[in-house]
């Protein structure tokens, strides 16, 4: 039996060494890397808010009752006598008769300070604007500083190690989550978390681009993973503000864990055949000179930006002004999440169709009009519309740029796509550093619509500047080397019915790659 359990091992390595070149499989990995890193990120967008003004409100009351006690006078100052029925006062020579005593009447219970479920505008909840913004904004900024190292080392090792060991660093995190219980630790977990998506977004997407060498395809897988990133998008607020709600903090966490772990295996698997990239690549500061990358870039920060804005503000303005209660704080954001799914899947390959640039233009600006349009919602119900119109957008802004950057490499570069995913990575946490903190301190001093208003118009003010990735120049024999290939590769498509190649049919730049 043991020899015949280790042939079937052996078949089973054997099995999977021939699909890892599969380009299913590599599309399924960066999906399930996508889904848990923003199911993670946004699982907490309902629950710190809340957690992090109930732990202070229960830390100032805690204080006050401490400062109440030791200011008043001493609790046993007077002392009754069972031997004879009298009061003696301590500290003075006086005794009365309890009889004389006059009954005085049974003080009510002082109501708390906020009895309804509407925590009240005051200063303890217009600060939590600031702690929740720099809290969220961590992650972003932790990831912003790791993306440049990730990038050129995903050129010098490959993309499988370092997706491996984002997933491993997302479970740590994940747990950290669960059992902290101060600002401190919170803070620290998603700092964490930062470098774990730095690994598996950046790793994941040059994956991506190196298997799929034609621009169409590309784009399409690129919509499919970027479903993967909208998917988490959509089930993580509503998941953790049920889940927060009715079963407490710890669960929803410990469930990513549980997803997390499991994903881990099929990781491990993929990397046991690890091998060294050979192709060198355009360098990371080079890229980032490149003005059409830049503009590219930009279209990715200040799409997001809008929404990195919203997620640590709007729930607060929700609870101020809406009496919200735990669950609607994060059913709030379900239409941006359903409607950046929809975006995604539709514009992964309607962008190419219809030209990237004009996809990206159109999407900026319907962002900032959507935006302008959410302080007027007077309920959650208001909130429908506004927020549908900016996940939308977002996702046609995603599902458009994050090609054109592999796009652009092609065209202008080296066809080695670490690093020029790391600076479109850069771009997405730039936004999502910039908007929380930033939008915190807005949101605190001038007011939610203000900060609305502002992004609105910055978002509308950029989106003309697409118009210059219509017809980027490229070099002449990168452009003749693209025709070619996408010729080739449309032809092989047809001859084979839309199967993928595995084999001797793969492209030979992954062949290198592997």
């Amino acid at each position: 039996m043991g020899g015949l359990d280790a042939l079937r091992q052996c078949n089973f390595l054997n099995w999977l060494r021939e699909e890892r070149q599969s380009r299913k499989l590599i599309l399924f990995i960066v999906f399930i890397a996508l889904l848990l890193d923003n199911m993670l990120l946004t699982v907490v967008v309902p629950i710190i808010p809340s957690y992090l003004y109930n732990l202070d409100e229960s830390t100032a009351v805690l204080k006050n009752n401490t400062l109440s006690q030791q200011g008043a006078p001493g609790a046993f100052n007077s002392i009754v006598s069972l031997y004879d029925n009298t009061v003696r006062t301590s500290g003075s020579n006086m005794t009365t008769r309890s009889a004389d005593l006059v009954p005085t009447a049974p003080t009510a219970a002082a109501p708390p300070q906020n009895s309804s479920d509407c925590p009240k505008a005051n200063s303890m909840l217009l600060n939590e604007n600031v702690k929740v913004g720099m809290l969220f904004a961590s992650k972003a900024t932790v990831q912003l500083i790791t993306n440049p190292f990730i990038g050129p080392l995903t050129n010098r090792i490959g993309y499988q190690l370092p997706i491996f060991i984002g997933f491993c660093i997302m479970f740590l995190s994940t747990i950290m989550f669960a059992f902290s219980s101060s600002y401190a630790l919170l803070f620290l977990a998603r700092s964490l978390q930062g470098v774990g998506s730095s690994c598996s977004s950046v790793a994941g997407m040059g994956m991506l681009a190196s298997v799929y060498t034609d621009d169409e395809e590309r784009g399409h897988a690129i919509g499919i993973a970027l479903g993967g990133l909208a998917l988490g998008v959509l089930v993580g607020p509503p998941f953790g503000s049920v889940m927060y709600e009715f079963v407490g903090k710890t669960a929803p966490f410990l469930i990513l864990a549980f997803l997390a772990i499991s994903s881990l295996y099929i990781v491990f698997l993929k990397c046991m055949f690890l091998s060294l990239q050979t192709q060198k690549g355009t360098p990371l500061l080079t890229l980032m000179k490149d003005p059409y990358i830049l503009i590219a870039a930009g279209a990715i920060c200040f799409g997001n930006m809008a929404i990195a804005m919203m997620e640590p503000t709007l729930p607060i303005w929700m609870m101020e002004t809406m009496c919200a209660r735990k669950w609607q704080l994060g059913v709030a954001f379900l239409p941006a999440s359903i409607s950046y799914l929809i975006g995604t899947n539709i514009f992964g390959t309607l962008a190419h169709k219809m030209g990237r640039w004009l996809c990206a233009l159109i999407g900026i600006t319907i962002v900032g009009i959507s935006v302008l349009c959410v302080p007027f919602a007077k309920d959650i119900y208001g909130l429908i519309l506004p927020n549908f119109g900016v996940g939308f957008a977002i996702g046609m802004v995603d599902s458009s740029m994050m090609p054109i950057m592999g796009y652009l490499v092609d065209l202008r570069h080296v066809s080695v796509y670490g690093s020029v995913y790391a600076i479109a990575d850069v771009a997405f946490c730039m936004g999502f550093a910039l908007g929380p903190s930033i939008g915190g301190s807005i949101a605190e001093n001038i007011g939610f619509p203000w900060l609305m208003t502002i992004i609105g118009i910055v978002d509308i003010f950029f989106a003309p500047l697409c118009i210059f990735l219509r017809n980027p120049p490229g070099q002449e024999e990168k452009i003749a080397i693209l025709m070619d290939t996408n010729c080739s590769m449309k032809t092989r498509s047809y001859s084979t019915q839309g199967t993928y190649y595995q084999g001797e049919d793969m492209d030979p730049e992954y062949e290198d790659y592997d």
